[in-house]
């Protein structure tokens, strides 16, 4: 995109109308770029305030604008200035205002030599009055750069990692309501499985040296609501001592004396 860079210096006005009805006015010009297509070249502009300036202030400020060329010479942009009055209360009165087509000043100025220019003021009514005197230059042409689109906006988070830190497959059932994780499992330290089904992979016993299998503290098997049977069976699943301790201790259950039940050699 070829484009320049114009200076307009807002001089003075004179003539305006008079905004106060006692005192002189404080008068400010604010500035704009209507009709640009990159918003790097739109600009919101103004002068400092002339305190008692009335209705002939002068401000001698400079404003600085970025100008498309090829978009200017086809009449598509414009200045925009309104000279507003200082009000202590309320929102500040417009005195004036005037639009300038770019193209209008490439014509009477493009050679980049400074060129002064005076416009007349219209106020909201419609009617016309008062004059704002500019003096403006352009810059030599440069190349401005169109940045890259943005990259494209995140849609969606990835999956949340599975109990175990994701390194395990699930269990077989999972998806099915009735077979997913208890709601108060933790994640990383998998869960016990209900009945007689074997641990899922990766959440099997803890390695040797560790104390008995999880399953012998889960599902201690009961018997009667006779703690130490069901202990020694929970215990000791599988091994020749267990029968013999359990046949000892429904010996003492049924009062045949603690003598006799430990008696292992008859």
């Amino acid at each position: 995109m070829e484009c320049r860079h114009l200076m307009v210096t807002v001089m003075s006005a004179k003539d305006l109308k008079n905004a106060n009805i006692f005192g002189k006015m404080n008068p400010y010009v604010a500035a704009s770029l209507s009709g640009v297509a990159d918003k790097r070249q739109k600009s919101k502009q103004r002068t400092p305030v002339h305190k008692h300036g009335g209705t002939s202030p002068r401000w001698g400020h400079p404003l600085y604008f970025t100008i498309d060329e090829a978009a200017a010479r086809v009449g598509g942009l414009k200045l925009k200035f309104k000279i507003k009055a200082v009000k202590t209360l309320g929102s500040d009165k417009e005195v004036g205002r005037v639009e300038v087509p770019v193209k209008e000043l490439l014509e009477q100025g493009g050679d980049g030599k400074p060129t002064v220019m005076s416009y007349s003021l219209r106020l909201l009514s419609g009617k016309t009055k008062g004059v704002l005197e500019l003096s403006f230059k352009f810059g030599k042409r440069f190349t401005l750069v169109t940045p890259p689109p943005p990259d494209e906006p995140v849609t969606g988070y990835p999956p949340l990692p599975m109990h175990g830190a994701g390194l395990h497959p699930p269990p077989a059932g999972h998806g099915d309501p009735s077979q997913e994780y208890p709601p108060d499992a933790a994640p990383g330290y998998g869960y016990l499985p209900q009945g007689d089904a074997p641990p899922p992979p990766g959440y099997g016993y803890p390695p040797e040296g560790y104390g008995y299998p999880l399953a012998a503290y889960q599902q201690m098997p009961s018997d009667g609501g006779n703690s130490w049977l069901g202990l020694a069976k929970g215990l000791f699943p599988q091994l020749p001592i267990r029968d013999m301790i359990s046949d000892a201790l429904e010996a003492a259950a049924k009062n045949d004396g603690f003598d006799d039940a430990l008696d292992m050699n008859n």
